[in-house]
């Protein structure tokens, strides 16, 4: 049984909705990370070497060599 051309419609909307939302939300964490992919699966050393780079840097995610 073929499908109605009609059912075509919302599911391309649903879709480019979904691959919207997730470009949008893929940008917002890649400008509050200053361009560089979220950090996961944290342990302590990660942790305090975030610390020490905002104390050094002026923010966790910038690497100084100074």
């Amino acid at each position: 049984m073929p499908v109605p051309f009609e059912a075509l419609i919302p599911l391309g909307i649903i879709v480019g909705m979904i691959g919207v939302t997730g470009t949008l939300l893929n940008f917002t964490k890649r400008i509050r990370h200053e361009g560089k992919p979220p950090r996961i699966s944290l342990d302590t050393w990660d942790t305090q070497m975030m610390e020490r780079d905002r104390r050094l840097t002026g923010s966790a995610h910038r690497q100084s060599v100074a």
